[in-house]
C-alpha cells in the first residue's frame, strides 16, 4: 500500500503525470515487418519533441538519421572536485510501443486515489482490471492509477521510462545545489521489435555505465535476461492443380504440421516460468509450395540454448526423412545474450541501483526478465546496463496500467543513482575513473 498521499499532489509529481500523458498520446508503434530504421516514421514525432525538451533543459542534444535521440548534461561539481573525478552515467528508455495491441489514438484515463476493486475501462467496458487478475493493484491502494480507455495500450512501456528520465533531468538541471557528474541520455526506436540497440552510438553516447528505465513493478531491478535466438524453418515443395496432383504435388503444410507436433509441450511459453527457457512458434506463413515457420528460442543458460537449437536441428532432419520430397532449411540467428555475465564483471553497477531504491524508500527486488531490454545488447556492446522499474503493469495489452506514485518513486531512484555515483567518484578518486 502506498503512503505517498502528499507526493500524489506535489507539483513536480503532477508535472511528471502531464509529461507522461503528453508522450502517451503520440503514436509510436513499431513494426517488425518494416525494413527501415526507425521501422515507423511516427516514432520521429516523439523523437523531435524529446530533442526540443532536452535542448530546453540545457542538454547538448541531437537526433540522428536513424531516429535515436542523444543528450548530455555536463557535470556540476562542488568546489574542490576536479573535472573527470566522477564517471559519466547513462539513462536510457525506448520510444516505440508494441504492435501487440493498438497504439494510435491513446486516450489515457486517470483513476485518482484508487480505493480498490475493479476498474472498468470506459472505451470498452468489457475490459476490466480485476484485483484477482492484477495482484499488484493491492499494493497501490490510494495511488493514482493510469490506464488507457480499453481500446488501445497505454504506452507505459516505455513512455513511463521516458517521462521519468525527463522529469529527473528537469529537477537536476533546475536545482543549482544539485551536484552531479556527466549524465548521458538516449532514447531509442524499435526496441519492441528487437532492434533498439542495432544502431546505438556507443562511442558518441559517452558513458560506459547506464540504466534502462524499462521495468515494471515498483522496486524491481533486473540484472539478467534470456539468451535470445530466432529460428526459421523454410520449406520448399511444389504446387500443381489438385485435379492433376497425383504423384506430382509436394505439399509443405503436412511437413510444417509435423514440425510443430514434434516441439515438446514442456518447452512452450505457456508451460514454463522462472528460469525455464522455451521454444515459441510465433508465426507461420505460406502455402502448398512454400512455407515458413518463425520461432523464438529462449534460455538463461547458453548450454540450454544450444540444446534447444540441436533439438530443432533433429526435428529438421527427422521430418526431412519423413517427407523426403520437401526441402527443409533451418536458420538460427542470435538476437541478444544474457546480460548477467557482463554485469557480474562490475557488481557495483547493480548494487548502486539497489541502494538507490532503498534511499528512495522502496524495497528493491533483484529479478530476471523473461524477455529482453536494450540493456542486454548494450552490455555486450560495452555499456553495463541493468534495468530499473517504471511502475507499469500488463505491458503490450489494452489492460496496461501504471501507478503515478510508483512512477514518482522511479524518478527518485534516478536522482539517488546520480548522487550515489557522485559519491562513488569521490571515494575512488579521479585516478580510477574512466
Amino acid at each position: 500500500m502506498s503512503d505517498d498521499a502528499g507526493a500524489r499532489r506535489a507539483p513536480e509529481t503532477e508535472r511528471l503525470l502531464e509529461r507522461f500523458l503528453r508522450y502517451a498520446r503520440i503514436h509510436t508503434t513499431s513494426r517488425e515487418a518494416s525494413t527501415t530504421t526507425p521501422s515507423t516514421a511516427c516514432q520521429l514525432d516523439l523523437a523531435r519533441l524529446l530533442l526540443e525538451e532536452l535542448t530546453a533543459l540545457g542538454l547538448e542534444a541531437r537526433l540522428d538519421a536513424r531516429g535515436y535521440v542523444y543528450g548530455r548534461l555536463p557535470a556540476r561539481l562542488p568546489a574542490g572536485r576536479a573535472a573527470g573525478s566522477v564517471p559519466a552515467i547513462g539513462l536510457i528508455a525506448h520510444m516505440d510501443t508494441s504492435e501487440d495491441a493498438p497504439g494510435e489514438n491513446v486516450r489515457p484515463q486517470i483513476h485518482r486515489a484508487y480505493a480498490g476493486g475493479e476498474i472498468v475501462l470506459p472505451g470498452d467496458p468489457s475490459q476490466v482490471l480485476r484485483p484477482e487478475e492484477n495482484p499488484a493493484l493491492a499494493r497501490h491502494i490510494g495511488d493514482d492509477i493510469i490506464t488507457s480507455d480499453g481500446t488501445t495500450l497505454l504506452g507505459a512501456d516505455d513512455k513511463a521510462g521516458v517521462a521519468e528520465i525527463l522529469e529527473a533531468l528537469e529537477r537536476i538541471a533546475g536545482d543549482p545545489g544539485c551536484f552531479h557528474g556527466p549524465i548521458c541520455v538516449a532514447f531509442t526506436p524499435d526496441e519492441e521489435v528487437g532492434r533498439g540497440a542495432d544502431h546505438f552510438d556507443v562511442e558518441g553516447f559517452g558513458a560506459r555505465v547506464a540504466y534502462t528505465l524499462d521495468g515494471e513493478t515498483l522496486g524491481r531491478i533486473d540484472n539478467e535476461t534470456f539468451n535470445a535466438h530466432s529460428a526459421e524453418f523454410r520449406l520448399q515443395g511444389y504446387n500443381v492443380h489438385p485435379g492433376t496432383a497425383k504423384g506430382r504435388m509436394i505439399n509443405t503444410l503436412y511437413a510444417a504440421a509435423e514440425i510443430l507436433r514434434r516441439l515438446p509441450e514442456d518447452m512452450r511459453p505457456e508451460t514454463t516460468e522462472g528460469r525455464q527457457g522455451y521454444l515459441h512458434p510465433r508465426g507461420i506463413a505460406g502455402g502448398v509450395d512454400r512455407c515458413a515457420i518463425q520461432l523464438l528460442v529462449r534460455d538463461f543458460d547458453l548450454r540450454g540454448s544450444a540444446e534447444k537449437i540441436r533439438l530443432l536441428e533433429r526435428v529438421r532432419d527427422d521430418v526431412g526423412a519423413l517427407f523426403p520430397r520437401v526441402e527443409i532449411a533451418l536458420e538460427v540467428r542470435e538476437r541478444y545474450l544474457n546480460m548477467r555475465p557482463r554485469l557480474d564483471e562490475n557488481p557495483r553497477v547493480t548494487e548502486i541501483a539497489l541502494e538507490a531504491c532503498r534511499r528512495a524508500g522502496v524495497e528493491p527486488r533483484l529479478e530476471v526478465i523473461r524477455g529482453g531490454t536494450d540493456g542486454a545488447r548494450l552490455c555486450t556492446m560495452g555499456i553495463l546496463t541493468p534495468n530499473v522499474f517504471t511502475g507499469g503493469e500488463n505491458y503490450h495489452s489494452v489492460r496496461e496500467w501504471a501507478s503515478l506514485q510508483a512512477m514518482e518513486k522511479a524518478v527518485q531512484v534516478i536522482l539517488q543513482i546520480v548522487q550515489l555515483w557522485l559519491a562513488e567518484g569521490a571515494a575512488k578518486g579521479p585516478g580510477r575513473q574512466r
